[in-house]
């Protein structure tokens, strides 16, 4: 944990390194002291082939932390700011660039590594 998942306009595919964007959120995730565990930070970014946002230009990206409940909401509230401004610098011509992070449920929540 967490899982940090970046969904986006498809066409910044074109002009932006999404890979580069990937690995810039991994090092955000595990130097911020919030996660002992860094094997267990996980990046993912998805592109979106229809989009339309309310605003020029056409592009978006949001990224939506998903962490076992349980942490303070100061220590979110950071995560979040340090999230967009890894996403403002990597993504500066972007029309909307976003941040939530959404709790998972420990009592419910499954995983299985090798």
């Amino acid at each position: 944990m967490p899982h940090i998942v970046v969904e986006y306009s498809a066409t910044l595919d074109q002009s932006h390194d999404m890979q580069a964007l990937c690995e810039k959120l991994f090092k955000v995730a595990c130097d911020n002291g919030i996660f002992p565990d860094t094997g267990a930070v996980k990046v993912r970014a998805l592109p979106c082939p229809y989009v339309y946002i309310g605003q020029e230009p056409q592009s978006f990206a949001h990224a939506t932390v998903r962490l076992l409940s349980g942490r303070d909401t100061e220590s979110k509230a950071r995560l979040t700011n340090l999230i967009l401004k890894a996403l403002v610098a990597t993504l500066p011509d972007v029309g909307s660039l976003t941040v939530d992070i959404k709790d998972i449920d420990r009592e419910t929540y499954a995983k299985r590594v090798l």
